[in-house]
């Protein structure tokens, strides 16, 4: 038999946690001193305790936890319910690094303000460049919304290229426009970015013929030429903010709107992110 302090040490739980465990009838200890009211634990309970502190710690309130309890959830239930919060906890850690990162980005953005050099920005012309792309949709714009559409669809794109014998010849581009359903004039259209569903081409420069690549879903596209206002970003995607927004300054003092989204050419992959150099090609026109 073990004390109560003795047994809450090796259940990792405060004592005053076992008391109010015993109070509301959760957890009785296996037997209490008539005199003294000394309260002495089995090593079998605890068994009992670590699923008490497993279903808590899954949401369920201490009445829940007794309810499930009584029904005897059984060792492999218990098991596949734990997983399950697992889960739920790690996508809720994902969710909220991601929210970080982004937070962090709008930082950067804010403290760079004015201080990134606007003469980076040059106007020219795109000319024509075919590629072999896979598309998917976006909810939005957003980058925690783009991040895990694009990234798949590169890692699928190469090795499907590989397998029907296609080789690139140039760097990546990815692009993007309003998904049919949304209007493309006024807010939200026509780049706006107005939270609306996008569809997200990935695609890499290729010189095979147009159309599609057997039934991979690779389509090879023609993309016509355009006039551009183009700047150079270095570093990771996730931290293009700064970048786009130097280049919207810039078309907004030299009498230039956006006629879409900008695309994104890979001229630099490194392994590492940080390294990576991208040139950014918004479509213009004279105001």
């Amino acid at each position: 038999m073990f004390t109560i302090g003795d047994f809450a040490r090796y259940g990792r739980v405060s004592p005053r946690m076992l008391r109010h465990y015993d109070a509301i009838g959760l957890l009785r200890p296996d037997r209490t001193d008539p005199a003294t009211g000394y309260r002495f634990y089995g090593a079998a309970q605890l068994a009992r305790l670590n699923r008490i502190i497993a279903l808590k710690d899954l949401g369920f309130t201490l009445q829940q936890v007794g309810a499930v309890l009584d029904e005897q959830v059984g060792p492999e239930e218990l098991r596949g319910m734990l997983r399950l919060r697992r889960a739920e906890l790690a996508e809720a850690v994902a969710a909220a690094t991601a929210r970080l990162a982004q937070v962090e980005a709008r930082l950067r953005s804010i403290e760079s303000e004015g201080h990134m050099p606007a003469d980076d920005v040059v106007i020219k012309t795109v000319p024509a460049v075919r590629v072999a792309e896979l598309t998917g949709t976006a909810a939005s714009y957003e980058p925690q919304d783009i991040g895990p559409v694009i990234g798949p669809l590169y890692e699928n794109l190469f090795p499907l290229l590989e397998g029907a014998g296609i080789r690139p010849t140039g760097p990546g581009i990815a692009r993007y426009e309003d998904a049919p359903q949304d209007s493309p004039e006024g807010e939200g259209g026509s780049g706006g970015g107005g939270g609306g569903a996008i569809v997200v081409h990935a695609g890499v420069t290729v010189s095979a013929p147009v159309g599609p690549v057997g039934d991979t879903g690779v389509q090879v596209v023609e993309l016509p030429p355009f006039e551009a206002a183009t700047i150079v970003h270095r570093g990771a995607m996730d931290d293009v903010l700064p970048t786009a927004q130097t280049l919207a300054h810039w078309l907004d003092a030299h009498g230039y709107r956006s006629t879409g989204y900008a695309r994104e050419v890979t001229l630099e992959c490194p392994p590492d992110r940080d390294e990576w150099v991208t040139e950014l090609q918004e479509p213009v026109a004279k105001v």
